[in-house]
């Protein structure tokens, strides 16, 4: 059978909901992993995920998202949804990028527990029966929050550690430190979360702003099962800046203070100036006046970029262009493979 064709367009408050999902019981459980340029990867992914739904028992479903991937990640998706009914494969239309690729996951899936997981295996989807011990107990979320982190340079290890305590520092939201997105929710915090139309996603800290009763899971992360990093350098910055931009007005409030700051020193300038020609002195010439006036027009443009920086996330936020569009859903009650 054919898939769901498309293009499938999201509003940013409105997730997926065809008449299969609406007329089926729900899977006891489904487990969500955007996928971005890795066919190496996903095949032990599916065999160790397949073998922990296999153990836990009753129903449950598989989510993969092709966030515009590059190699053969979509024909291994589509190729395994064709085997296994649990598997449901979505193709978005192009790359949107980690934050909204899971978001068209957790769109289309339909568990009433959904585990959300990276496809590189760097967080181990065996803990899953222990995250469902928590939530029998009560938890609304389970988050993994990593002990150590293998294969991963000292730079990148130094740098995430920064950024968890910086985001701390800035924001009200109580975000735990060294979790990733690797975490169990309930179907009613998943609902909140879809609920809310953030284009500049952040999940880790929406989820943790939803609140409830949010218990951490500590573990080893270990190294990549095959490819290569998705985060470097440059994406890891856009993404603290989402992060901090998301959750703190600190920054803005910080122009405020370093306003004044330079105020109170340009306005110490002119009494100087005043008091130095009243009494008859001969002022420094240009390299003082340089000097001051490169430091009040730097901290100006600081400033007026950090400003920016929340305008910019206003004015796309204003568009209110879909999150993302889907090109393909096969596989489960979707569809099989083309």
């Amino acid at each position: 059978m054919a898939g769901a064709t498309g293009p499938l367009v999201f509003p940013p408050r409105m997730g997926y909901c065809s008449p299969a999902m609406t007329s089926t019981p729900r899977p006891a459980v489904s487990v969500v992993a955007p996928c971005y340029n890795e066919q190496d990867a996903l095949p032990e992914f599916l065999r160790r995920v397949g073998a922990v739904l296999d153990g836990i028992g009753g129903s449950s479903e598989i989510v993969l998202v092709d966030d515009g991937s590059r190699d053969r990640t979509w024909d291994v998706m589509a190729e395994a949804a064709g085997r296994d009914p649990r598997i449901v494969a979505v193709r978005l239309m192009r790359n949107h990028g980690h934050q909204l690729a899971l978001t068209a996951g957790l769109s289309v899936c339909r568990g009433e527990r959904i585990l959300i997981i990276d496809a590189d295996l760097q967080d181990p989807p065996e803990l899953l029966p222990d995250m469902m011990a928590l939530i029998d107990q009560g938890a609304d979320v389970v988050y993994g929050q990593r002990r150590q982190r293998e294969g991963e340079s000292l730079f990148k290890r130094a740098t995430a550690a920064a950024f968890y305590r910086l985001i701390a520092r800035l924001t009200d939201v109580q975000i735990p430190p060294d979790a990733g997105d690797f975490r169990l929710v309930t179907r009613r915090v998943l609902d909140v979360l879809l609920a809310m139309p953030e284009r500049h996603r952040f999940i880790r800290g929406m989820v943790a702003w939803i609140g409830g009763r949010q218990v951490p899971l500590v573990y080893d992360r270990h190294a990549r099962v095959a490819g290569e990093s998705k985060y470097p350098i440059a994406k890891m910055v856009r993404f603290a800046a989402d992060a901090i931009t998301s959750f703190s007005v600190v920054p803005l409030m910080a122009s405020m203070t370093i306003g004044w700051i330079m105020a109170a020193l340009g306005f110490g300038f002119f009494i100087y100036s005043i008091v130095g020609w009243w009494g008859g002195h001969t002022l420094p010439g240009w390299t003082s006046l340089m000097a001051a006036v490169g430091l009040l027009g730097g901290m100006q443009f600081l400033m007026l970029g950090i400003i920016g920086a929340y305008l910019g996330r206003l004015y796309d936020q204003s568009k209110g262009r879909p999150l993302f569009m889907i090109r393909d859903i096969v596989g489960g009650q979707h569809g099989g493979p083309p």
